[in-house]
């Protein structure tokens, strides 16, 4: 595995935030291995969420792995996670190198088709601290990954999460924006992400 720096870092530069996006953090065929190997030895799983008062099962898939005794909540679901495998470990570190941070945890979403989304909502859950990073790996499918100022309705972004890419969202990121991975009616597969935190 060989990942850093294949092509220059974007940065977004979007007001009240610090959003850097890394495409081809791993290339092709490292991305196509990567994804192989987690469609198949991943723990997946699909919890019941509750909105508004009406329960359902999550539209996509998840799975938590991470350091032992550091469980993940949100939306009312508490994850504990399974142990760190050996490809696990690999990404981490190449992640914490671009990241500059030692992560604790990886939560991982499997979005089968376009179906699966990902509501609005920001990482800001207390277990990650006043001012998280949050790095997004993804593989697969190509996804539009969108942006939108808590306060100011003007401010939006969309950004398409290429295969093998790596976004890294920090600072007050998550204090003044939401993000999403909405649905799609186009034909599109399977797109698997990685979402390294570090758990206070």
């Amino acid at each position: 595995m060989n990942s850093l720096f294949k092509s220059e870092p974007i940065n977004l530069k979007l007001p009240d935030s610090e959003i850097i996006y890394f495409p081809n953090f791993f290339d092709t065929i490292e991305a196509d291995s990567i994804f192989k190997e987690l469609i198949e030895t991943t723990f997946w799983q699909q919890d019941k969420i509750t909105v508004y008062g009406k329960t359902h099962l999550q539209p996509r898939l998840t799975a938590l792995y991470g350091n032992e005794g550091k469980p993940y909540s949100y939306s009312n679901i508490k994850m504990q996670p399974h142990n760190w495998t050996i490809l696990l470990q690999k990404i981490k570190l190449y992640v914490e190198e671009a990241a500059n941070v030692n992560f604790t945890t990886v939560l991982i979403n499997q979005y089968r088709n376009g179906i699966d989304s990902n509501g609005w909502h920001a990482d800001d859950e207390k277990e990650l601290g006043e001012n998280p990073v949050i790095a997004s790996v993804s593989f697969g499918a190509e996804r539009a990954f969108q942006l939108k100022h808590n306060t100011d309705k003007s401010l939006k972004k969309s950004i398409i999460l290429e295969h093998g890419s790596l976004l890294l969202m920090k600072g007050t990121t998550q204090h003044f924006w939401k993000h999403q991975i909405p649905k799609t009616a186009k034909p599109v597969g399977c797109r698997i992400n990685l979402t390294f935190r570090e758990i206070i």
